[in-house]
């Protein structure tokens, strides 16, 4: 755990402010569910939570299917990071952290296909993989994270195919998340 120099009191209702630098810099939003952990010195931790993070295991198994059918770096996301990852260096892509570029695309709900405009990157901290086409994962409403394919050349093309099939398992993974 890091120290941070700052305190904040408890109120009469048993709030407390999370400072606005600590929110844009662990990229939590107002509405963003949080979950509490206690440690055994008695500290309070709170941590983001991820609907998607209890998946990873069957987000794995989808992603495999998708990269070994279309060849391309397959990548499952939650709002934040790579929760899932075939066709890439096992250590290279999970659990790092979405590029804005990504983020934005999530949040604007619709399907992305690479053209001849700027590459997307991948990873906020680096610059290796490139989405090629992207979906939304869509849940009561909610974006819960992204399907993406990606590839390591930012002139990459992909077709209709891939395409779809991207949209069909972010919508599989949107509805299995509502049942």
């Amino acid at each position: 755990m890091k120290a941070t120099g700052i305190v904040r009191r408890i109120d009469d209702l048993g709030r407390v402010v999370i400072p606005k630098e600590i929110r844009r810099t662990m990229r939590i939003r107002e509405g963003d569910p949080l979950e509490i952990y206690t440690d055994k010195e008695g500290g309070v931790i709170f941590k983001k939570y991820s609907l998607m993070g209890g998946l990873t295991e069957f987000a794995g198994q989808l992603c495999e299917t998708l990269n070994r059918t279309s060849g391309h770096v397959c990548v499952i996301t939650d709002r934040d990071s790579c929760i899932a990852v075939s066709g890439a260096p096992r250590k290279e892509l999970p659990d790092k952290q979405v590029s804005e570029q990504v983020e934005r695309m999530m949040e604007g709900r619709q399907i992305f296909q690479r053209t001849d405009g700027e590459p997307v990157t991948l990873c906020a901290d680096t610059d290796k993989y490139f989405v090629l086409t992207a979906a939304p994962i869509l849940s009561e409403g909610d974006v819960l994270g992204s399907v993406l394919l990606a590839s390591g050349q930012p002139d990459t093309a992909v077709g209709e195919v891939e395409y779809k099939l991207v949209q069909a398992v972010a919508g599989f993974l949107g509805r299995h998340m509502e049942s």
